[in-house]
């Protein structure tokens, strides 16, 4: 299978190829440079492995939540190639993505708990738990938006980390939350070749769906109309 995965759902850029269970990547923080970049990664990787665009078989992109401007550059891009090319999308949460790093990075045990938090802006968290199930992130619950003392962690997990750039409103959440983390890596941020690891395992599974349908995910509705000075 060859998998073409996009990733611009925060200041990181990103384009990764899985192709037969290999994966490559080309990653750039850069958080007014995605329109700019991510072209010309994806005919890196292309060219890289001697592929021409009507070599894929499926395409994914990280659908957010996220910088509502960067989830809608990579949900255009994907939208636009899957058309041209008559490809199928699968699209992938961007904080599912980063409890993909998090179950690596952190070392997290098969049934233990990851909890993601970006930061939403207007003083509030995205926010989802996964638990670990055979290497891979399943989400408890419901991915949601709150502010940073109504966070939850889910029951039934003996074991909890975090992971994304919210954790950085620790003090804000609850002590109850707080006090059970064990450890928290506040750097992990979404890239495709995450995306492009899940992607295969969700196609596989006969998730992937037409352009139409690949669509990015806020969780708020009024980010898309509403936009603070100097945020995306």
């Amino acid at each position: 299978m060859k998998l073409l995965a996009l990733d611009t759902s925060s200041e990181g850029c990103s384009a990764a190829l899985f192709v037969d269970g290999n994966v490559i990547e080309r990653f750039e923080i850069a958080p007014r440079g995605h329109t700019r970049l991510l072209m010309p990664m994806v005919r890196e990787l292309l060219a890289e492995q001697g592929l021409k665009p009507k070599d894929l078989d499926v395409l994914a992109f990280a659908c957010g939540p996220g910088s509502f401007t960067g989830v809608r550059i990579a949900t255009g891009v994907v939208q636009g190639l899957a058309w041209g090319l008559g490809l199928l999308v699968v699209a992938v949460s961007s904080l599912e993505t980063v409890a993909l790093g998090a179950i690596e990075a952190l070392h997290i045990g098969e049934g233990e708990g990851v909890a993601i938090a970006f930061d939403a802006r207007m003083s509030e968290l995205y926010w989802g738990c996964f638990r670990n199930r055979s290497g891979l992130p399943e989400l408890l619950g419901e991915e949601r938006v709150c502010p940073p003392s109504r966070v939850v962690l889910e029951a039934g997990i003996k074991r909890w980390d975090g992971a994304g750039q919210g954790w950085v409103f620790r003090a804000d959440m609850p002590g109850d939350v707080s006090n059970q983390i064990n450890s928290v890596d506040n750097a992990l941020i979404p890239r495709a070749s995450w995306v492009a690891r899940l992607a295969a395992v969700k196609f596989s599974n006969g998730l992937a769906v037409p352009a139409e349908q690949a669509q990015p995910v806020y969780i708020r509705d009024e980010v898309a109309w509403k936009k603070l000075p100097g945020r995306s």
